[in-house]
């Protein structure tokens, strides 16, 4: 038995992140400091955008990009219904109606083709928006979904919290970053302790838009600015206004020192995840009975490591048992009691409920030695063989 249990994912504290956090920890600024906007800046330069807007975690992320977005009571907007809830809670915050489009089999993430079925089932404007998701880490076609979204009238938010530093190859052969800001109107990531960027707790909007930003920016902490180019008065120095009912959901600089720490080793984790996961689609592809989700394919950030099995209760408790304790991403949204309470019910969405019965997620982090990984690989194998 491992010693200590392997977990489906865990973060990498280094000395390095210790030693700045301390840092800041002896400086003026807990929060509202000179870190932010330095994390800000150089998340910004490392996935090829304009703007970033960090703040306090993901699901503020999304809520805010939902207001900026200006998303209003009854408006409807579409999403995936294999995601964590916040993607499509942050739409009801906002007092929006929310649609799900089924997944592709192949990949998991959301199927544009069902998103168009659904588009052209109601009239041109009834739909308001649509919020895909970088599942797993695997970019969805940005692309392709601005074109639907141009074609229809729709806004697009990328919910890229499971992607930094993934990417996908567009028409002209061109990888582009997920959050980059080149297809979206903005994009949101997560820097929960499990993501590639572990901060404890944090968050970050992106966009090439700077009336966005400036939005996001205002929305950030209670609607209040103290930019003097935008007061209706000044009275002095210390003056300033709330101009829109906002939120504190700010980043402290604490955390955004950790961010910058880790930030400066993403591309080393990205490629230890890469290579982790080359060597689980190796080993599972000589496995009858276990189907990988989207083996191989360019650009993919691996979040998450995800096979599909007939008996998915009898691997979790078997892998649990060897002290591995894999994970389930994700209970269908529209299953969860509070969706169905709004309408949504079993075989709505048949894919994505199939791969909800077949899907787990294994060990999936930079420091995952190769002796754990084998040890994961053969307990699936054994359990597998019967």
């Amino acid at each position: 038995m491992p010693t200590p249990p392997i977990p489906y994912g865990r973060q990498h504290i280094t000395d390095e992140d210790i030693r700045a956090v301390t840092e800041t920890l002896r400086s003026d600024y807990l929060t509202q400091g000179p870190k932010v906007a330095e994390f800000e800046q150089a998340f910004a330069e490392y996935i090829g955008v304009r703007y970033a807007v960090a703040v306090s975690n993901g699901t503020a992320a999304l809520h805010l990009a939902a207001l900026a977005l200006d998303v209003q009571p009854g408006q409807r907007v579409i999403t995936t219904p294999i995601t964590f809830a916040a993607s499509a809670n942050c739409v009801r915050y906002c007092g929006g109606e929310v649609y799900f489009a089924d997944i592709d089999p192949e990949t998991a993430l959301i199927d544009l083709t069902a998103v168009r079925r659904l588009l052209e089932a109601h009239p041109k404007g009834h739909f308001h928006g649509l919020i895909p998701v970088d599942f797993a880490g695997l970019a969805v076609d940005l692309e392709a979904a601005r074109q639907l979204c141009d074609e229809f009238g729709l806004w697009l938010l990328e919910d890229a919290a499971h992607s930094p530093g993934g990417f996908f190859v567009d028409s002209q052969g061109k990888e582009q970053r997920c959050g980059n800001g080149q297809f979206a109107d903005v994009a949101i990531f997560s820097f929960h302790p499990v993501k590639h960027i572990a901060m404890g707790e944090g968050g970050l909007i992106t966009t090439n838009d700077k009336a966005l930003y400036d939005k996001l920016l205002l929305l950030r902490t209670h609607g209040i600015t103290k930019d003097t180019d935008l007061l209706e008065q000044n009275d002095g120095g210390w003056y300033y206004e709330m101009q829109t009912l906002g939120f504190n959901y700010r980043l402290p600089d604490m955390l955004a020192t950790l961010g910058l720490s880790q930030l400066h080793r993403a591309d080393a984790g990205l490629a230890r995840r890469r290579a982790l996961a080359a060597c689980y689609d190796a080993a599972f592809s000589k496995i009858e009975g276990v189907q990988t989700v989207a083996p191989g394919r360019a650009g993919h950030a691996y979040h998450l490591y995800i096979i599909e099995v007939e008996d998915r209760k009898g691997l979790y408790d078997y892998l649990r048992e060897r002290q591995i304790f894999a994970q389930v991403h994700y209970i269908p949204v529209h299953l969860m009691p509070y969706y169905r309470g709004l309408g949504w019910q079993p075989g709505d969405f048949p894919h994505a409920e199939a791969y909800y019965a077949r899907c787990l997620s294994l060990p999936m982090f930079p420091t995952l030695t190769d002796e754990q990984q084998q040890y994961v690989i053969d307990c699936v194998r054994e359990f597998v063989a019967g």
